[in-house]
């Protein structure tokens, strides 16, 4: 689907009254990904294909599933059952792009899943690239992105390409980069506020330049620290993006998402938008914030003041916590900590141990015999403290 094929979209002028202005935006629902990866929460296939079948019901035009970085995807059973319920047409998968092998690697597996609709995950600013490229320079992000894009394109792949951490990116590098990645044939752009950093005048004024360039399809992927998520979301499609993404109830990594319910409220409410069906929100909502699923509830909140706001499973945001953080969790009177429940790796174990009584002499070792006792145990949610218990059981095997 096009955007000329949403229809003119509406919006109330000074007077009050409504008014043809452009095509409404496409709505790209990221529950499946980003929600998924929030820190313990895990959905099962089945759930997944569940929630992918409502989120089509409701009329959304893209379902994000699955994250996708080399052979043996973790995500790999949500990606097909998802494509089975749905088809591969109302699918992408997010592709993490750290160079070119790891790149053809990857790709191989999306291959191998079906998967035909892509969104390359790019570190995009200065501070990103320098964590996760080993290299801030604009040339080599700009010849990564290049051939992260041909290489797709080599594969007949639609390549949505991000700007991961695209908020916090300075302009003019912003505006190379997204007009490279058109260049060498990106068919859309989604800039990630990874870090919630603006106000909807200044997201206005980051989007608006980029939705500028010659073919540009632009889409916003808001997070909700500051609660500014819808805000931010229709302030960029007033300056010219073409979709939101969003995830059902705002569930997502850090203070969570843009939350779908209140998107397509909004779009109803300003723009007298009526292409979706409201009347199967509450049930999404329901299916994701189900305690046997997610170990959340319908009383859920996004923001800085909850429980998960500054809970995380990969050790590399615990390690760098400022590049992910919109402000310091004692700022809120909130703490940092570890929330895992099989997304185990050596390194977080690592971290989890750093600084206690508890060693153990094989790290890797007491990972893998820790995934296997959470398998076991219906994989509850382990904190620092848990995993230091189960290293001092370790010890006495």
């Amino acid at each position: 689907m096009t955007v000329s094929e949403t229809g003119a979209g509406l919006r109330p002028d000074a007077g009050g009254v409504r008014g043809p202005t452009r095509p409404l935006p496409l709505i790209s629902d990221a529950t499946l990904r980003d929600s998924a990866h929030m820190a313990a929460v895990e959905f099962q296939p089945e759930e997944s294909a569940r929630i992918a079948r409502l989120l089509v019901t409701v009329g959304i035009e893209k379902v994000e599933v699955g994250m996708i970085s080399g052979p043996n995807s973790h995500d790999a059973p949500h990606i097909l059952a998802v494509h089975e319920e749905i088809g591969v047409d109302r699918s992408m998968s997010l592709l993490m792009v750290r160079d070119r092998d790891q790149v053809a690697k990857a790709l191989d597996e999306a291959e191998r899943l079906g998967v035909r609709s892509l969104m390359l995950s790019i570190p995009t600013s200065a501070e990103h690239a320098a964590l996760k490229l080993r290299s801030p320079s604009l040339k080599y992000l700009l010849n990564l992105l290049k051939q992260a894009i041909e290489q797709c394109k080599e594969r007949d792949m639609h390549v949505t390409f991000s700007g991961e951490d695209a908020a916090r990116a300075e302009q003019q590098r912003l505006n190379t980069y997204v007009a490279a990645g058109f260049a060498a044939g990106g068919d859309r752009f989604r800039l990630a506020e990874t870090v919630a950093y603006l106000s909807p005048w200044q997201m206005y004024d980051k989007i608006k330049p980029l939705a500028e360039i010659d073919g540009a399809e632009i889409e916003i992927h808001s997070h909700n620290m500051l609660g500014m998520a819808v805000a931010n979301s229709l302030a960029a499609y007033e300056a010219g993006a073409a979709w939101i993404s969003a995830t059902v109830a705002g569930v997502g990594e850090r203070g969570g998402n843009a939350p779908l319910a209140e998107i397509l409220t909004s779009l109803r409410v300003v723009y007298d938008d009526k292409r979706y069906d409201l009347s199967h929100l509450t049930e999404l909502t329901a299916s994701v914030l189900d305690t046997r699923t997610t170990g959340l509830d319908r009383g859920f909140m996004s923001g800085p003041t909850t429980p998960h706001a500054f809970a995380y499973e990969l050790a590399g945001q615990l390690m760098h916590p400022s590049a992910y953080e919109t402000i310091a969790p004692e700022e809120v009177g909130n703490e940092r900590g570890l929330r895992v429940r099989t997304r185990l790796t050596p390194a977080l174990v690592e971290w989890a141990l750093l600084g206690s009584d508890t060693e153990v002499d094989d790290t890797a070792a007491f990972t893998k015999w820790l995934i296997t006792r959470q398998e076991e145990e219906g994989a509850p949610p382990l904190d620092r403290e848990a995993i230091r218990e189960h290293a001092a059981e370790f010890r006495l095997k």
